[in-house]
């Protein structure tokens, strides 16, 4: 769906940073909404919608357990 929106989890990303959080919650609000900027009137609910999906973002990678490495040729899950 969102093409540009790298992988965050271990071992893929060694330093994610808020910021790289926030990019990626953008993308998707942008996907999701068709606007790559929201008119004066949507720019409270599109920046909150930013603002919720990368606190969600941050918690699912804080939760995540990476128990094993990746091996080479293994399918990512």
């Amino acid at each position: 769906m969102c093409r540009s929106i790298k992988t965050l989890r271990a071992p893929y990303a060694e330093q994610v940073t808020e910021d790289d959080v926030r990019a990626a919650a953008l993308q998707y609000v942008r996907k999701v909404s068709g606007f790559r900027a929201p008119a004066a009137h949507n720019a409270e609910a599109f920046d909150g919608a930013v603002a919720v999906i990368a606190r969600a973002t941050s918690d699912l990678l804080d939760r995540l357990e990476v128990r094993a490495p990746r091996s080479a040729g293994a399918p990512e899950a």
